[in-house]
C-alpha cells in the first residue's frame, strides 16, 4: 500500500473521529458554552482533516487550492461565529452549567465591573 494512501486513510479516520465527537458533545454537554466549545474545535477540526484528505487525494492543483481556502475560511470564521453565539447567550442570560466557575478578580480588574452571580445564587 502505497504511503499516500495511508495518509489519506488516516486523515479521513481521524476527521471522522472528530466528527463523531462534535457530534457526541452537542448531545452530551450541559449548556450552550460547552457545547459550543466542544462541537466549533472539533468540526473545525473534522472539516479541516477531511478537506487535506481531498486535497491529497485528488492532486489537482484547483482542488487543493480550493481545500485550503475552505479551511482557511473555517479557521477565521468558526471561532468568531461561536464568540459571538456565545455573547448573545450570555446578554440573555442563558442559564449556566451549575458547575461553572466564575473568576470574580480577573473580571473586575478588566475594567468590566462586578462578575455576573455564580449559577444558584440569588439573583442570577
Amino acid at each position: 500500500m502505497p504511503v499516500a494512501e495511508i495518509v489519506i486513510a488516516t486523515l479521513l479516520l481521524g476527521g471522522s473521529f472528530f466528527g463523531f465527537t462534535a457530534a457526541l458533545g452537542l448531545i452530551r454537554m450541559p449548556d450552550i458554552y460547552t457545547r459550543m466549545s466542544t462541537s466549533g474545535k472539533s468540526a473545525t477540526l473534522c472539516c479541516g482533516l477531511l478537506l487535506a484528505a481531498v486535497a491529497l487525494l485528488f492532486r489537482d492543483a484547483q482542488v487543493t487550492a480550493r481545500a485550503v481556502a475552505a479551511i482557511l475560511f473555517l479557521l477565521l470564521t468558526v471561532p468568531v461565529g461561536a464568540h459571538m453565539i456565545a455573547r448573545a447567550a450570555y446578554r440573555v442570560n442563558d442559564p449556566m452549567w451549575e458547575d461553572t466557575t466564575i473568576d470574580r478578580e480577573l473580571w473586575e480588574d478588566d475594567g468590566r465591573g462586578e462578575a455576573p452571580a455564580e449559577p444558584g445564587d440569588p439573583g442570577s
